[in-house]
């Protein structure tokens, strides 16, 4: 049997990793000095207002490998063949130590680690692209490789209601620049390469924000993989959820649209009121 793991970045919900079997393995937020495992010990809610009162935003930190190894171990032992996903190597250390506690096991031909270069649902998409596939009788190698090919085609952006999170984290290349306008920006954030810049630039109120930028995602959505497509968000409003699916709806095209809502640690770094829409592109 093949396992599918992912760090808890990918943010599915519970429906899909019971539907799917996929295992997580949390990545942690610290606040006060003090590390909560995300997805366990805290909810992004408690995130937020934590942040409204210390006027900062939390640090998050890559997954412990402790953590790893008991997870790995205890499919290993099981007979269980392992692919674990990782959110962007380029955003966070845990891809690095998925790796080393893999060699650390013994068992390291026995477990793929997968860079998604990518994050939340994007990441959320390639574990089930390959939960699918080992549904269906395929090798782990096989998996691995047709994951890989994958990847490059995955759409994961996002519209921002504030830009504090994402220019505190200091992940996000040119946010800084954005700050400085004297207009109210919702830019969309695109993922490419493993790695987070803006792009499209939006003003007025977000439930509008969204429903143009979902508008703008029809043409590409028409020609993507059919079978996925995730509306994820970090706490927005229902008319701002609303006016995403209504565009995502109005295509008839996919066969599940999935409405989930990110974890901590995602959360952590952009912010409250945060929304995107995400698929793989067709080939």
């Amino acid at each position: 049997m093949i396992r599918i793991l992912s760090d808890s970045t990918c943010d599915l919900s519970e429906e899909l990793l019971k539907r799917y079997e996929i295992k997580i393995i949390p990545l942690n937020i610290v606040l006060d000095g003090k590390s909560y495992e995300d997805g366990r010990d805290i909810t992004p809610d408690k995130i937020y207002a934590w942040a409204d009162e210390n006027k900062t935003v939390p640090k998050t930190a890559a997954c412990a490998p402790g953590r790893v190894k008991e997870i790995f171990d205890k499919y290993l032992q099981r007979g269980e063949e392992i692919i674990c996903f990782s959110l962007s190597k380029s955003m966070s250390s845990t891809y690095d130590i998925m790796r080393a506690v893999a060699r650390e096991t013994g068992a390291e031909n026995k477990i793929s680690i997968i860079d998604s270069q990518s994050l939340s649902t994007g990441v959320g998409l390639q574990v089930i692209a390959a939960a699918e596939m080992a549904q269906s009788g395929m090798k782990r190698d096989e998996i691995v490789e047709e994951v890989k090919k994958l990847r490059a085609r995955v759409s994961a952006s996002f519209v921002v209601d504030t830009l504090t999170y994402l220019h505190r984290g200091g992940r996000c290349s040119g946010i800084s620049a954005l700050l400085g306008t004297t207009l109210r920006l919702h830019p969309q954030i695109n993922v490419i390469g493993g790695k987070m810049s803006p792009g499209q630039k939006y003003r007025g109120k977000m439930h509008k924000v969204v429903g143009e930028y979902a508008q703008d995602q029809t043409a590409e959505m028409r020609k993507a993989r059919k079978n996925h497509v995730f509306i994820t968000h970090s706490g927005c409003d229902q008319k701002m959820i609303d006016a995403a699916l209504e565009q995502v709806k109005a295509l008839d095209y996919f066969d599940e649209i999935h409405i989930t809502r990110a974890g901590g640690v995602i959360s952590s770094h952009c912010g409250p009121g945060t929304l995107g829409v995400l698929y793989i592109r067709g080939e």
